[in-house]
């Protein structure tokens, strides 16, 4: 089979990234020939007024990834596109050159970019359904991506554009979202249901078992607010006994490093960032995962993760966190937020080490059932299996936005 990749690079690399480099090696692996398109955001530049708009009009609609995507496609003559980011600089325009020439499309949804601008339906420290429940221009008031108005309404005029040319029912064939959770809240938004496929990311390298001899929990992850640091920490001071090691790196590392300095009895460690061989040797000696995260996720790799290395997970009882680890089985929840119910759940945890083995050794039972690089494959090829068999004729591309936006 001949598969088109698209995506484009993260200014800040991503779980994202990670995703779509490793689908293109599974499918190579599996010997499909795959091409990749790949722009990267670290080539904009927004220096002056005319770049800015320049920006912004390519946000909407990139004349220059549509040419460029079509002379691919006429060269290489795919079976199937799969995008995974479009945003910002190759845009929606990229699936018209797809359907044009007949090609069907499917799209990963790693966020919720097609209905919030921030693409996390969270704003303030904790979820915001604002965009969902009324309109985008909730988006631009609060000025919730970058904290910009103006750049704001521009992500909500692509978006609000695209809603009107039909671009999300009509030009992707198949939607593949990471979660059950993920899949109702984008068939409230309005996406067609039956075009929505759950399939959740996968591990590329088996890291293997665990003897979990470290003595303490663990967090890993990047340090923002919506991750939950500020609850970890706040829980943490309930304790002079219980051990964790935090990896990882982010706008709030300088409020933990003081915190570790300052506020601790000497059982919490700041390990920085680490590389992915430390990180698995961190989960592997952890008795436990901590994953506070108050905003929904995607699918959190690190979940996966300690699941292969037989670590359970005290999770958010949030979104994907709270249907990927299941309470009492492999792993716990809490109520996301809450520093004492987290605080109750790891002193639980803590004074229960064979419960919290036999949870580690139902996480291990989890990822060989769901979340293997083979497992994955086969849900992968089936989505393009459906989506060939489906395909209809070539959509009309709207002329007028071909003829008249500049590149």
């Amino acid at each position: 089979m001949k598969i088109l990749t698209v995506h484009t690079f993260y200014q800040q690399p991503g779980g994202e990234d990670v995703v779509f480099e490793a689908e293109g090696r599974l499918l190579s692996r599996f010997g499909h020939d795959v091409v990749k398109f790949r722009e990267n955001n670290d080539s904009i530049q927004t220096d002056s007024i005319s770049r800015s708009l320049h920006l912004a009009t390519r946000t909407i609609w990139s004349r220059s990834s549509y040419h460029k995507l079509a002379d691919v496609i006429s060269h290489f003559r795919p079976d199937v596109a799969h995008f995974h980011n479009t945003f910002p600089l190759i845009s929606p325009s990229a699936y018209y050159a797809c359907k044009r020439a007949g090609v069907p499309v499917v799209q990963t949804l790693h966020n919720y970019r097609l209905f919030c601008p921030k693409a996390s339906f969270f704003r303030e420290g904790r979820p915001c359904e604002e965009c969902l429940d009324h309109s985008l221009a909730r988006s631009v008031r609060y000025g919730c991506y970058r904290d910009s108005r103006s750049a704001t309404a521009v992500v909500a005029s692509m978006l609000g554009v695209h809603r009107l040319l039909g671009t999300w029912a009509k030009a992707v064939d198949r939607y593949v979202v990471l979660s059950s959770f993920a899949r109702d809240k984008f068939i409230q938004a309005g996406l067609p249901a039956s075009k929505i496929i759950v399939k959740p990311n996968f591990l590329e390298a088996e890291p293997g078992l665990g003897a979990h001899s470290g003595g303490h929990a663990s967090f890993v992850g990047r340090l923002t607010e919506e991750k939950g640091i500020a609850t970890l920490l706040e829980a943490w001071t309930r304790f002079s006994d219980i051990a964790l090691v935090i990896a990882g790196q982010g706008p709030m590392q300088p409020q933990i490093q003081q915190y570790v300095q300052q506020h601790t009895p000497g059982n919490l460690r700041y390990a920085g960032h680490v590389s992915r061989q430390e990180v698995s040797r961190l989960i592997k000696d952890s008795s436990f995962l901590i994953f506070p995260s108050r905003w929904y996720e995607g699918f959190p790799m690190t979940i996966a993760e300690a699941f292969a290395c037989g670590t359970p997970v005290i999770a958010s009882r949030l979104g994907a966190m709270a249907e990927i680890v299941d309470d009492g089985r492999t792993g716990l929840h809490f109520t996301p937020g809450d520093a004492d119910d987290l605080a109750r759940k790891v002193e639980w945890a803590w004074a229960h080490p064979n419960e919290i083995r036999d949870m580690g050794r139902n996480a291990r039972a989890e990822y060989e059932a769901k979340y293997t690089a083979e497992r994955n494959y086969k849900m992968l090829l089936e989505v393009y299996q459906q989506v060939m068999q489906e395909a209809r004729q070539p959509l009309t591309v709207p002329r007028c936005k071909v003829s008249r936006v500049a590149n």
